[in-house]
């Protein structure tokens, strides 16, 4: 059979949408700036998809700001301001992680102040992590407090339910690409009111928080993009993934009684299963599918080649063995039922002959 993609949390295939309003953008020669009637039509369809992308997050247009993606929205974490702190919830992916050293970006009327940062739908496993309330005008974490709460919402739009309006959150960022859209943008929300430093300086695009000339033909992907993925989900699409899911964790599970499905008995993606069989590299296990015609992975797309553990799995509480020892296979609305067999019947095949070489 053809190759089979198995990896959709690493990056959705383009959707037909957004590929149509990227070649129309690209016929739009205006710079979103000017105010000549080319300018008009470029800003035309930037703040199309900033309504596109408010209605699938649950926000208001004026709340999202254009990045090129996740990590550089994840950048509002990060100031030099000393007297700020950035508290990052221990399974989150590494683009906030990378902020923990640093400081938070809200200009506080009442000093320095804390932000929490919560991965709620975690890449590798598909766990999904409840959001915290406010508690007498703070966020709990652990034995401490933080004033602003960002979420990191990549993998959750257009799969799980969510609004931004709602979560009482401070921040979210997302990736087009998770959702089908074009790799290299994404957004920043701000709450409304929320006053921030700008991520780029220079002449003062995106409402003067993110400066530089618009990527447009990104964001029209990714507006038409957004507005198909949340078409999908309110349509039930993501419920018959879920199916497919479950179909491959018994075909695993019938194959190899050792096998760990993480987080089997938690809230999790419909789309994500991340399973460990102790001993058996994942790296080992996605080269033997890659030769059988299957993409998948051994963890979130940004750290793999890094021949080490998953952080993500030992936080959970999972040995290093163990934590070497997963695969992530995370399916999509293109995904059958025979290809979720047929890859299944792949990893069985393989799992046998890395048992009669243990034993």
């Amino acid at each position: 059979m053809s190759r089979v993609y198995l990896d959709y949390n690493a990056t959705a295939p383009l959707r037909p949408e957004a590929r149509d309003a990227m070649l129309s953008a690209m016929d739009v020669v205006g710079n979103p700036s000017s105010v000549h009637a080319e300018g008009r039509a470029a800003k035309g369809l930037v703040e199309k998809a900033r309504g596109q992308v408010a209605a699938a997050v649950g926000c208001k247009p004026q709340e999202v700001v254009f990045t090129s993606g996740a990590t550089e929205a994840a950048r509002v974490l990060a100031n030099p301001t000393d007297g700020y702190d950035v508290f990052v919830e221990e399974t989150a992916h590494d683009a906030l992680w990378a902020q923990a050293s640093m400081s938070s970006w809200p200009k506080s009327p009442n000093g320095p102040g804390h932000t929490l940062a919560l991965g709620v739908a975690n890449s590798e496993t598909g766990v999904l992590l409840d959001i915290p309330e406010k508690v007498e005008g703070q966020y709990p974490f652990g034995h401490a407090r933080a004033d602003w709460l960002m979420l990191d919402v990549t993998q959750m739009i257009g799969r799980v339910a969510f609004a931004f309006g709602w979560s009482g959150a401070d921040f979210a960022i997302l990736s087009a690409h998770k959702l089908g859209g074009p790799k290299g943008v994404g957004a920043l929300i701000v709450r409304e009111g929320l006053d921030i430093f700008s991520l780029a300086e220079g002449g003062g695009q995106e409402m003067g928080r993110r400066s530089g000339t618009e990527n447009v033909i990104g964001i029209a992907g990714f507006g038409a993009a957004a507005e198909a993925a949340q078409r999908d989900l309110e349509a039930g699409v993501w419920g018959e993934v879920k199916k497919l899911r479950k179909i491959l964790e018994k075909a695993i599970e019938e194959s190899s009684s050792q096998t760990i499905f993480v987080g089997k008995d938690a809230p999790r993606l419909p789309n994500t299963s991340c399973f460990i069989t102790p001993g058996w590299k994942g790296e080992t296990q996605v080269m033997a599918m890659d030769l059988a015609g299957f993409a998948i992975s051994a963890g979130s797309a940004c750290s793999s080649g890094k021949v080490k553990a998953s952080r993500v799995l030992a936080a959970m509480g999972f040995d290093e063995v163990e934590a070497a020892s997963a695969i992530r296979v995370s399916l999509g609305p293109q995904t059958t039922e025979d290809e979720v067999r047929a890859f299944a019947a792949a990893w069985t095949s393989a799992y046998e002959k890395f048992r009669a070489r243990s034993a």
